[in-house]
């Protein structure tokens, strides 16, 4: 879905450079996203997927199911959405953007699989009866439809489109030029043969389409009313009388808003700019008895003139009791008043005219308004059948279960459920995170796995914070995430606001919590330690010895040790004046060994030496440490390597051998016996680096790396691969470089140093020391340049960098990658939000994106800190409410995508409900009770006012009808008319003629008529057969005098083929209709036996576990 987008060097760029297989590889896109966008406009649900859809004003689309399974669309232009549909059941998804864009995306390929650009502003969008049909309507009063194929993959406008015009003559009316339709509503019960279309003057008609004419018209000057119904509250609700207007004024009375509020459509909800409600009678039964009778209710939550619109109207039906409902209302109140969405509890079950049981609840919004969905809960009962989405910004998700939504009557304050999040960014706050690799072998993932599967069954089911059960239950996880032995290969770990840490298996794209460690720590006397719940700031991970080290923001260091097994282990509390020992009971898990706290300053970075051995902690005072892993204790500690008041930002480790000079082998060469030396490259915030020797804390060498002092990000040192330039003459460099396996060979001038107490270290540079380093390459990354250097280089008294890079932009974010083990390169992150992409060493621009075109992302402040890469091209970052995994190469595959992704549409569900409707539909034709449907497919149940009694048809059945009906034009014949244009070029004739074969009965009337009697049969066969014959028993040969009388055409072979595309398309329509025949008789025989069959399926539906389905 995402285009590759290449950069080259503004230099003069080589041939070598643009044949560069890294550009041809550079493919960014997004394998993981976790959050709700800030943008969210819209909401969408499947009842039968159970899946959830957001649409945003940025043009993505976030989906989302049940066990962490979530899923971001983005549509190729950063428009908003204004419409947004499931085609239910059917794995598809449609929007319409604020262009006129209407797009189809396919969730099980997740990707846009068709696009129609509409000519003129879309004002009014509806899915047609979950089929694959769609009514539009626009600003100048047409309605259209339009098809997608599933087949073909593209969206097809149908040759049914009806102007304004013929709208108003089939209906006797009047309608203003340039009316636009401003809602669309397929009636209840139709099958979306009738439509209601509503223009924005307050007209209002109830269409067949079947028929084409309209069924009922209304209007404002319709009412038929002597007062009107004013609800402030729940416990003032007076009858007023009505102040009517004149006729004109009464006309412009604008829609806004509707919805039927009966299971049958004939109560329409239809909300008006002025703040009016007004429930339509639209019973087509009633309305031409008595003139005089109520056909409509006004609603008004004030008297005041000056009320907000309706913006939104949605009814929920009572199970318990027919007829009666709630209608949630957002809008109508005074302006300026607080921004609540309000409930009103009606009883219609005794008509529109004996409406009673009014009450009215306010619930207040947590932010502004976007837009609401209801919900069914999957294995609903009676009393508990619906849940409320309530979407407020920026990009906030609550839920009302019944029972949030019954405590309104006891009080006005109601605390909603939150949706539930995977990875927490906000509430806690997170402060830094860290993507990691895990090794495939060891201790470490033996007691992974271990805790992975213990609780396994806990994640298969998630669950609000709150005390409900989360609604959204659709999509299941891909076989390949349940395959034990994979293991785990990457672990995401976020540090937190209230000093807690999360840890995540993010092996697949589905990422499972595993850990979650509160750090507080008692001492002996059960006080808190001072600063254990300080926000973190800082950690590392070392996978050879299982070992996590936690730093906050006041100074403390908290060291962890991943265990399998259950038992009693002391913790050190070490402090700069004292050392203690307390004993803790640990559970499987992260254990804590030691508690470290010898400067209260934050710490900006911290990391493990190679070995695991050593910690070495960078504060925000400018001072390091060196900690020792196993003894628990501060070896060194510095005093401010610069300024106090140029804090550590970033460090990098190197690791050489010491070499004896002094007793040379007998080969000449000197011995590599000695102890490894590990060198930590420190840089400061005001671009100064530090050389500091880890085993005994002296600091080799410091040198200033950018004149300009401008704020460094972070130093990284090169691996062997790349080789140093030759150095300028006046900086000599010693030439005896030795490497044995692969380590550079360092020989050790440093003064002997016995203590290993934690002390401050202010020992000054060893006397050239430089002569004896193997040459490395360093990478120091600033803000507004780029530097490379050598570390000879840098042990100068003046060091020259090899190369310079000046930024045109503020550059906040770098890491390196290294991709297919051999090439690398160094990824800068912009406060613009670019992405560059540059090649080492020569530091030269290869490759460009933006977190805009691949995230809708801009940078924010602080972004930086949770950022992270482990090296291959894999970056985690957080967006607000937002987390997301971005890949940049195609060729790094490491969460197996798409074998990897879990599947958003699933087609046992979908076989599964239209079996049931199958059987519901031959149960009514019986007269069979229905109540077996619910206990079918245990989580994919309906309300019943608008699930088992509206079924109609299944689709089967429905959608080669409405292909009939929209496949031609208003006001057409709808049976089979063949219009085959048969001018061949003749230019003896003038005009061409039209074949026109006769009527043909295309459709059964019922989805299973009677089988007829055989003679009754042979005779129709033998009319169509005279039909098509003209009478004879053979067909006759003509000459071509008698084509040219019936065609008027002198082409022998264009007549012939053109009546024989007529008889092909005359046994077309036959074979179809003994399909159908077929099928209807095959569903009758059927019935007989479904419910022992759905009684099984219901059993294995509900033994089985999503990893099964």
């Amino acid at each position: 879905m995402f285009a590759k987008l290449f950069h080259k060097t503004p230099q003069q760029p080589s041939q070598q450079e643009d044949d560069d297989p890294r550009l041809k590889d550079f493919e960014p896109r997004v394998v993981v996203h976790y959050g709700i966008p800030t943008t969210a406009s819209i909401l969408a649900f499947d009842p039968l997927q159970q899946l959830l859809a957001i649409g945003t004003l940025d043009g993505r689309i976030k989906v989302i199911g049940g066990d962490n399974i979530e899923c971001l669309l983005i549509s190729p232009k950063p428009v908003p959405l204004k419409s947004l549909e499931f085609i239910q059941n059917q794995g598809f998804l449609v929007s319409v953007s604020n262009e006129n864009e209407v797009q189809v995306w396919d969730l099980e390929r997740r990707q846009l699989a068709a696009n129609l650009q509409w000519g003129s502003n879309i004002s009014a969008f509806s899915v047609i009866c979950s089929t694959n049909y769609m009514y539009v309507g626009d600003e100048y009063g047409y309605l259209s439809v339009l098809k997608y194929d599933i087949e073909e993959g593209n969206i097809q406008p149908m040759s049914y489109q009806i102007p304004p015009d013929l709208i108003a003559d089939g209906g006797g009316v009047q309608i203003p030029e340039h009316q636009s339709v401003v809602g669309l509503l397929a009636q209840p019960c139709s099958t979306g043969k009738r439509v209601l279309i509503a223009y924005q003057n307050g007209l209002i008609i109830l269409w067949d389409v079947s028929e084409d004419k309209a069924l009922l018209i209304r209007g404002y000057k319709d009412l038929q009313l002597k007062d009107e119904i004013v609800i402030r509250s729940n416990n003032d609700i007076k009858h007023e009388s009505i102040n009517y207007k004149s006729d004109e004024e009464q006309i412009e009375k604008e829609i806004s808003a509707l919805c039927w509020v009966s299971p049958d459509g004939s109560i329409l909800a239809v909300g008006y700019v002025d703040g009016d409600i007004i429930l339509w009678n639209l019973s087509t039964n009633n309305q031409k008895t008595n003139k005089n009778t109520k056909n409509a209710v006004k609603l008004k939550f004030s008297s005041s003139d000056k009320r907000l619109p309706v913006i939104v109207l949605h009814w929920c039906p009572n199970s318990q009791r027919n007829g009666s409902g709630q209608l949630f209302v957002y809008g109508g109140d005074d302006i300026g008043s607080e921004e609540v969405l309000t409930i009103l509890n009606l009883d219609l079950s005794s008509g529109i005219e004996a409406l009673k049981f009014i009450k009215r609840f306010d619930l207040t919004l947590d932010g502004s308004y976007a837009d609401i969905e209801l919900v069914p809960n999957v294995g609903a009962t009676e009393s508990n059948c619906t849940s409320l989405f309530v979407l407020t910004n920026p990009g906030q998700l609550h839920v009302y279960d019944d029972e949030c939504l019954t405590g309104l009557t006891s009080g006005p304050s109601v605390k909603p459920v939150q949706c539930p999040v995977t990875i927490p960014t906000v509430e806690p706050n997170m402060t830094i995170s860290k993507l990691c690799s895990v090794p495939k072998d060891g201790d470490f993932q033996r007691v992974l796995n271990e805790t992975v599967l213990a609780v396994k069954s806990e994640l298969a089911s998630p669950k609000t914070p709150g005390s409900g059960k989360w609604p959204v239950t659709g999509g299941f996880q891909s076989q390949l995430s349940s395959d034990e032995n994979i293991g785990v290969e990457r672990i995401y770990i976020a540090g937190y606001q209230d000093g807690s840490v999360r840890i995540w298996n993010a092996t697949f794209p589905v990422f499972s919590l595993i850990f979650t460690l509160e750090l507080q720590v008692e001492d002996t006397e059960g006080t808190e330690v001072p600063g254990a719940s300080e926000p973190i700031s800082a950690l590392d991970f070392n996978s050879k010895t299982s070992s996590l080290a936690v730093g906050n923001h006041c100074g403390l260091v908290n060291l962890l040790k991943l265990v399998g097994e259950t038992k009693e282990t002391n913790v050190s509390l070490v402090t700069e004046t004292e050392r203690e020992e307390i004993d803790l009971h640990h559970g499987n898990g992260w254990q804590s060994t030691a508690v470290i706290s010898v400067l209260n300053s934050p710490i900006r970075t911290l990391q493990y030496t190679f070995s695991g051995a050593k910690i070495i902690v960078g504060h925000e005072c400018g001072k390091a440490a060196v900690l020792d892993v196993q003894s628990s204790s501060v070896l060194f500690l510095t005093d401010s390597l610069v300024d106090p008041s140029s804090s550590i930002v970033s460090l990098a480790m190197k690791t050489y051998l010491q070499t004896d000079t002094d007793v040379p082998e007998q080969s000449g060469n000197t011995s590599t016996s000695g102890p490894e030396t590990e060198v930590a490259f420190l840089l400061t915030k005001d671009s100064h680096i530090i050389f500091l020797d880890s085993n005994n804390g002296n600091k080799i060498c410091c040198s200033s790396v950018n004149p300009k002092e401008s704020t460094a990000i972070s130093v990284y040192v090169l691996d062997e691969s790349f080789s140093v330039p030759e150095l300028p003459e006046e900086n000599p460099a010693n030439t005896s470089q030795e490497t044995t396996n692969g380590k550079d060979s360092l020989q050790s001038t440093e003064p002997e140093n016995e203590s290993t107490e934690a002390e401050e270290n202010t020992t000054s540079q060893p006397i050239e020391p430089w002569k004896n380093f193997v040459d490395s390459l360093i990478l120091i990354c600033c803000e507004d340049s780029l530097f490379l250097y050598s570390t000879k280089s840098l042990l100068q008294e003046k060091p020259n960098f090899i190369r310079k890079i000046d930024l045109e932009k503020q550059c906040r974010w770098t890491t390196i990658f290294k991709k297919n083990e051999v090439e690398s390169g160094v990824v800068l992150v912009y406060s613009t939000g670019i992405v560059e992409i540059r090649s080492l060493p020569d530091l030269k621009v290869v490759a460009e994106t933006s977190l805009m075109s691949v995230l809708r992302w801009n940078f924010k402040t602080k972004m930086e800190n949770t950022m992270s890469s482990f090296g291959n091209g894999h970056i985690a970052m957080v967006y607000g409410c937002e987390s997301s995994v971005l890949s940049l190469f195609s060729s790094e595959n490491d969460f197996r995508i798409p074998e990897g992704l879990p599947h958003l549409h699933d087609e046992v569900v979908a076989e599964a409900k239209e079996a049931a409707y199958k059987f519901a539909l031959s149960q009514r034709k019986q007269n069979a009770p229905t109540g077996l449907l619910g206990g079918i497919i245990k989580g994919i149940k309906r309300d019943k006012g608008n699930e088992t009694e509206n079924i109609e048809e299944t689709r089967d059945v429905l959608v080669p009808k409405l292909e009939t009906l929209f496949s031609r034009t208003p006001f057409s014949v709808s049976d089979l008319d063949l219009d085959l244009d048969l001018d061949l070029g003749d230019n003896e004739l003038d005009m061409p003629t039209k074949l026109v074969v006769e009527r043909i009965e295309a459709e059964p009337k019922s989805p299973s008529p009677p089988s007829p009697a055989p003679a009754k049969t042979e005779k129709n066969k033998q009319v169509e057969r005279d039909r098509l014959l003209e009478g004879g028993s053979e067909p006759k040969a003509r000459t071509t005098d008698e084509i040219k009388a019936k065609y008027r055409k002198t082409d022998i072979a264009g007549a012939a083929a053109a009546a024989q595309e007529a008889k092909d398309k005359l046994l077309e329509r036959q074979m179809k209709l003994e399909k159908l025949k077929e099928n209807a008789e095959e569903l009758e025989s059927g019935s007989e036996n479904f419910a022992s069959m759905a009684e099984q399926l219901a059993k294995q539906m509900e033994n089985r576990k999503w990893w099964q389905l």
